[in-house]
């Protein structure tokens, strides 16, 4: 049975289990112990140590956009991209918009509210440069949606996978889509599916245990991934001392290095 390292909370995770889950392809997802020192097994998966990584028999994939790739080409129906590579290199460009500047915002706002990064004035005034990304990210859904029922036309598919993650990240997070949008009714309807009930039960079973991290920051049992997309959203929007005080402390990190 393939396995995926996974964590529910991971949006990244989230696109390729909703992908899994709407092929019928069964699958033993593993959350890897990270704070126990690490799990050999994901190691070797993954040598970035970053969730999610697939394991299918003796074949290993990191990166959610290739296990996503090999996942469709290994179980081609129903097809989540579309027939046209016009329409098929959209979906792409959506997904790349979505993995390298919607995550980073809803993991922004999650260093402040759940890890307490910032606090005060300062927590305030990155909260609401978020919530203002957020707006003007939605508007650009908003545009690229157009009158399609599905991202991916009138079928659902990558397009609708790689961007619900972010989306429902960011509603849950308080900042929703604007009442009666398309971009509002697109995310009720999909919420419907089976697949992402299934991820969303996933969530909520975990959700309780997402409290209060801040002791485990603070100590550095438990460091953060701080590159690409997710420093330039920090440097960007008010905070450069969260990420010199992490250094200091030891409990941000950035890509690992090989050896």
């Amino acid at each position: 049975m393939v396995k995926l390292f996974e964590h529910p909370l991971s949006p990244f995770a989230q696109k390729v289990k909703i992908a899994l889950y709407e092929k019928n392809v069964p699958f033993e997802a593993a959350t890897p112990d990270i704070l126990g020192g690490g799990d050999a097994g994901f190691a070797a998966a993954n040598p970035r140590l970053e969730v999610p990584a697939l394991v299918d028999g003796d074949f290993s994939v990191f990166d959610s956009t290739i296990i996503l790739e090999y996942i469709e080409d290994k179980w081609p129906k129903p097809a989540m991209l579309p027939s046209t590579p016009a329409e098929r290199a959209r979906v792409r460009m959506l997904e790349e918009l979505c993995d390298t500047y919607y995550e980073a915002i809803n993991w922004g706002i999650a260093e402040i509210r759940v890890f307490s990064r910032a606090t005060g004035g300062l927590a305030d005034q990155m909260l609401a440069r978020a919530g203002e990304q957020i707006a003007g990210m939605n508007a650009r859904l908003e545009r690229e949606l157009e009158t399609r029922k599905f991202f991916n036309g009138e079928q659902f598919g990558w397009g609708d996978l790689s961007v619900y993650p972010y989306v429902a990240g960011a509603t849950g997070n308080g900042f929703p889509p604007a009442a009666g949008s398309a971009l509002a009714q697109w995310l009720a309807r999909v919420s419907e599916r089976d697949s992402v009930k299934k991820c969303v039960a996933a969530v909520m079973e975990v959700l309780p245990t997402f409290q209060n991290l801040k002791p485990i920051i603070d100590s550095g049992m438990f460091v953060r991934e701080y590159r690409d997309h997710r420093l330039e959203w920090m440097m960007r929007s008010g905070g450069q001392q969260i990420v010199l005080d992490g250094m200091t402390k030891k409990n941000i990190r950035f890509s690992v290095e090989f050896s």
